[in-house]
């Protein structure tokens, strides 16, 4: 018992020595600089304590108590949070060639074969080559333009899918169907394969999209505390390589599929793939993609492209159910614009002025990406703060859209706003930022928004949406769930009503 005693009082000795070095040490420090403020930390694991269960909430508490911008210890990583305009416009704007780079961790370095993809890939050379190519080439108008009977056929094949159930009074559950929806635009656009057939690359791929996005979102302790980084406490390396093994053997296929296709000259549609094939074999480029790059950017695009879309289709239309008179005003714009004879298409999303007013409150309020990440590569003042190197950023999307000095009723959907107001959601507004600013934001928005403005239109224009299994609940929950992206803490769950008896979905 007495050698007990002896190691406890050993062990509390140690940990107030490192809790009065810790404060000497930021007391030093803070007399050097002038950096922002930050709540009590604790030894090891900093503030990592504050952030359960959803960081961005956590992260706008804290902001209550300390201000707009503050400064963290997760584990043994410093970071900073902006959570108003007016510092996330220093950060994004103003202060924008310190903050180019983007935080990693081990999940997403191996995934992208080593940061050699776009989304993840350090400021530089490669990555402004990346940018060229994918605003010149790969999501430019006329590229879109070509692929866009995929995203009509697939929003048709929802409709026909809701239809069906429809007719027997099923309920449905609308995570599996837009999830569905967007993962097949996003494989069709890329690869020209759908993701829902099963037992099959396409259906292997569904899964793979699933567990990649789940992993690079889960807590790993080895990413935030330095002397365990070596170690795989959460059995993370063996799932990573799991992943990241028959998430290659699959591309390499598909790869191999193309290139082969290509030599025997019956390259059907000029997908994502194939253009990226063709920049790889063209030596007149400045820099030589290789098949890693391709496979990582296609990682890129899967893991951004599909997850975002069906989350923010699914906040709009549970608001919408939530607020009859806002859907009824909807449907009524859309009917008047479009009549009842033929399906909403997206070269009707221009006049239809309350629908997008939809969407932009939809991602003021439950933006799918809740935090924009950066890292500081190089000292910096921001709002009189010193801000060092080697620092994340944590822009918080969610808080500055509910920001109250800023928004009338901040907690209210309320469309209106912006039906005269000239705030968008293209990253030049610092009040609304749910794809980022500047030159690292979301490159997918010119795919995302017209992909969710006409699928949200097309599915109130052709049915009535009742809550529950039994479509007797007349409010819908609005819980957050956890991870990275803002997904719902429960499924959708709804039945469908046919509005419109005249119109077919066989396409």
């Amino acid at each position: 018992m007495a050698d007990y005693h002896g190691y406890f009082t050993i062990f509390f000795m140690c940990l107030i020595t490192s809790i009065l070095f810790r404060w000497v040490l930021f007391k030093s420090i803070g007399a050097k600089y002038h950096l922002p403020p930050s709540p009590i930390a604790l030894p090891i694991i900093g503030h990592l304590h504050l952030l359960s269960p959803n960081p961005h909430q956590a992260f706008h508490r804290l902001s209550l108590r300390h201000g707009p911008l503050f400064r963290l210890f997760l584990g043994s990583k410093p970071c900073v949070v902006a959570s108003s305009p007016e510092m996330a416009k220093q950060f994004l704007k103003t202060c924008e060639n310190a903050y180019m780079d983007r935080p990693q961790n081990a999940a997403v370095v191996y995934l992208t074969y080593g940061s050699k993809d776009f989304s993840f890939a350090p400021y530089g050379t490669y990555w402004k080559f990346m940018k060229k190519i994918v605003t010149s080439r790969l999501l430019n108008g006329s590229t879109l333009d070509l692929l866009l009977p995929i995203r009509h056929d697939e929003i048709y094949r929802l409709m026909k899918s809701i239809s069906q159930k429809a007719e027997i009074g099923k309920a449905v559950d609308l995570e599996g169907e837009v999830v569905k929806l967007t993962n097949n635009v996003i494989s069709r656009m890329l690869m020209g394969e759908r993701c829902s057939e099963k037992d099959d690359e396409a259906g292997e791929m569904r899964k793979l999209v699933a567990e990649m996005a789940e992993i690079m979102g889960q807590f790993n302790l080895s990413n935030y505390i330095w002397f365990f980084k070596n170690l795989d406490f959460h059995g993370f390396g063996k799932k990573l390589n799991d992943i990241g093994r028959r998430f290659d053997e699959l591309i390499e296929r598909i790869m191999k599929e193309h290139e082969e296709a290509r030599k025997q000259g019956i390259e059907e549609v000029k997908d994502l793939l194939n253009i990226l094939l063709d920049i790889s074999e063209d030596d007149t480029m400045e820099i030589k993609l290789t098949r890693e790059n391709i496979k990582a950017f296609i990682m890129d695009i899967f893991t951004a492209g599909t997850d975002t879309s069906a989350i923010t289709i699914q906040w709009a239309l549970a608001e919408l159910i939530n607020h009859p008179n806002i859907m009824k005003k909807a449907v009524q714009e859309i009917d008047r614009v479009i009549g009842k004879e033929r399906l909403l298409q997206e070269s009707d999303i221009p006049n239809l002025p309350y629908l997008q007013a939809i969407i932009k409150e939809t991602l003021r309020l439950h933006p799918a990406a809740p935090m924009v990440p950066r890292k500081s590569t190089e000292d910096c003042t921001v709002a009189g703060y010193h801000i060092p190197a080697n620092t994340t950023i944590f822009v918080n999307v969610w808080a500055i859209g509910r920001h109250a000095d800023y928004w009338e009723t901040p907690l209210e959907f309320r469309p209106e706003r912006f039906v005269e107001s000239q705030l968008d959601v293209r990253g030049q507004h610092f009040h609304i930022l749910p794809f980022g600013s500047g030159r690292r934001m979301c490159p997918g928005i010119s795919i995302a928004l017209p992909l969710v403005q006409s699928t949200l239109g097309a599915m109130i224009q052709c049915f009535e949406w009742k809550g529950g299994k039994d479509g007797n609940s007349r409010i819908v929950d609005m819980e957050e769930g956890h991870g990275l992206s803002l997904a719902r803490a429960n499924p959708l769950v709804c039945v469908p009503v046919v509005r419109l008896n005249g119109l077919s979905f066989d396409n």
